[in-house]
């Protein structure tokens, strides 16, 4: 870091500095420093010190933001609920919902210890038995999750359950419209035939939306074992259908690496289990049926459809912070053939 204070975009020092001495009195010794942490691309996250001490600040995208999709206090909420659960997640600090100090709702947590892992190269350095144990520990915390009883922690009123898919397919329609600058035959098709052959959800969940590897911290410092030591990014959490999650997951080991690295590669690190590893995996530890998972499949392709279509739309506004952004673009057309894939699976059945 600069050895003079020096404000990252998205981030007013001096503000946030004042706030932080009022709300958390004796917090930060020194000088506030603070860097953006690449390889998000969604909320903007910030690892910020006084020298001695270490914070993660996270706030919404600048420009272009879509109604619900950043939502700061969810986030928040849902990680303060899990804090002596078996789901790891930072301890949270400091929510603040105005716009005020930063222009946009924030919130402050604990820095926590670990890697979130995008590079397979990187992955892979740990050695296939090792990269293959920690898939299943992968697939381990998400079934916790889903084992958690919401009421239980106080989050019984966190979302409506039913009718929770067909909620979610009018809400990532909406956002594709929110952000649509080109047409796109491929996702609009895929749209209608998830709304075509919507299945019946199974017991509900607390759902996370958007479980997967680089959404979670591994410590490696043990060499013992590789510890997940935090789930991140919940602002997309919910009570819901539990399905979603796998799907999710599954998506993303079968499309590991594409798009150059907008998909990231990690999950083709030698010994990582196969998607059909993972979902047996969770289906042994939660008794869930999860053997015919195409529509949530193709549903988490078409969700991160719509996710690349507005970081496209922000990238062209040249509102975007770090880098990689240049090929989001390209992901749409990509992610709605393998959907439209999966439903033809689903069909053939």
């Amino acid at each position: 870091m600069p050895d003079t204070p020096a404000d990252p975009p998205g981030l007013d020092l001096a503000r946030l500095r004042a706030h932080l001495d009022r709300a958390l009195p004796g917090t930060v010794q020194g000088p506030l420093r603070a860097e953006l942490i690449e390889g998000g691309r969604s909320n903007l996250t910030y690892r910020l010190t006084d020298g001695t001490s270490r914070w993660v600040l996270r706030r919404p995208p600048l420009g272009h933001v879509l109604a619900t999709a950043h939502d700061m206090g969810r986030e928040h909420r849902v990680m303060t609920a899990l804090r002596d659960t078996g789901v790891p997640v930072p301890a949270t600090l400091l929510l603040d919902r105005g716009t005020d100090v930063l222009g946009a709702p924030w919130y402050l947590m604990e820095h926590v210890p670990g890697t979130a892992h995008r590079d397979a190269a990187a992955l892979g350095a740990l050695g296939e038995q090792r990269v293959h144990a920690l898939g299943h520990r992968l697939a381990d915390t998400l079934a916790t999750l889903h084992r958690i009883d919401p009421a239980a922690v106080g989050l019984a009123d966190f979302g409506r359950p039913e009718g929770y898919l067909e909620r979610q397919l009018r809400r990532w329609s909406t956002q594709l419209e929110a952000s649509r600058s080109r047409e796109l035959p491929g996702v609009d098709r895929l749209h209608g035939l998830l709304a075509e052959r919507l299945p019946a959800s199974p017991a509900p969940a607390l759902v996370h939306g958007d479980y997967r590897l680089d959404n979670v911290l591994v410590d490696s410092s043990d060499r013992s074992g590789d510890t997940i030591t935090a789930v991140l990014d919940w602002e997309m959490s919910t009570l819901g259908d539990p399905l979603t999650d796998v799907g999710l997951l599954v998506m993303y080991t079968e499309l590991a690496g594409v798009g150059g690295g907008i998909i990231p590669s990690a999950a083709t690190a030698p010994g990582f289990p196969a998607a059909g590893e993972l979902v047996a995996r969770y289906a042994e530890n939660t008794g869930r049926d999860a053997a015919d998972l195409h529509w949530y499949v193709a549903f988490a392709s078409f969700k991160l459809a719509v996710v690349a279509e507005g970081i496209h739309y922000r990238y062209r506004q040249g509102r975007t912070l770090g880098t990689g952004f240049e090929r989001a673009g390209e992901m749409a057309p990509v992610l709605a053939e393998h959907g439209l894939t999966s439903l033809d699976a689903l069909k053939e059945r």
